[in-house]
C-alpha cells in the first residue's frame, strides 16, 4: 500500500511544481526527506479578516493515502471557529467523514481557504470565535480575527 501512496504523492508533487504559477494563493512544499510530510503557505482570502495574512499548514499524510485523508493543522495562530486555537486542528468534513480519494493536497488547501472565508459557527473548535458569530457579533469576530492575523500571519515591517 505504501508504494501506491508514494506514487500518488510523487504525482501530486509534480502537479504542484506545474501549478505554482497557476495558483498564487497556495505554496505547497514536500519535506526533503519524507514524502509523507508537507507544509503549505496559504494566503488569507480577500474581503475577510484574514486578508493580507499568510498562514502555514502542516500535513501528515497517512500510509493509506489517498484512501485516508491527511491530517492537516494550522501552524500559524488563527482566530476562527473551526480551528482549535492551541493545536491548530481543523474541523472540516473532507478531513474526516466526507473524504474522497479524488481530493488532493492542493484541493484540500483550497477547501481550507474556502472555510476561512465561510466559517461554520455551529461546529466550533474555538468556542469564543463561534459564540461571537452565533450571537451576531460579526464586528467583534472580525476585529479579533484581524488582530490575530496582524500579530501572527503578517510579515513584520522594519
Amino acid at each position: 500500500m505504501q508504494a501506491s501512496s508514494r506514487a500518488r504523492l510523487f504525482k501530486e508533487y509534480k502537479e504542484v511544481q506545474r501549478e505554482k504559477v497557476a495558483d498564487p494563493d497556495i505554496q505547497l512544499v514536500c519535506d526533503d526527506t519524507n514524502i509523507f510530510k508537507w507544509t503549505a503557505l496559504i494566503k488569507g482570502p480577500s474581503e475577510t479578516p484574514y486578508e493580507g495574512g499568510v498562514f502555514q499548514l502542516a500535513f501528515a499524510v497517512p500510509e493509506h493515502y489517498p484512501l485516508q485523508p491527511p491530517q492537516v493543522r494550522f501552524l500559524t495562530k488563527i482566530f476562527h471557529p473551526n480551528v482549535h486555537f492551541k493545536t491548530g486542528e481543523i474541523c472540516l468534513d473532507i478531513l474526516k467523514n466526507a473524504w474522497s480519494p479524488a481530493w488532493t493536497l492542493q484541493s484540500v488547501c483550497r477547501a481550507i481557504i474556502a472555510l476561512m472565508a465561510h466559517p461554520e459557527a455551529d461546529s466550533p473548535l474555538n468556542c469564543d470565535s463561534g459564540n461571537l458569530l452565533r450571537s451576531g457579533d460579526v464586528r467583534g469576530f472580525n476585529s479579533m480575527a484581524r488582530m490575530y492575523t496582524r500579530l501572527a500571519a503578517m510579515p513584520k515591517k522594519g
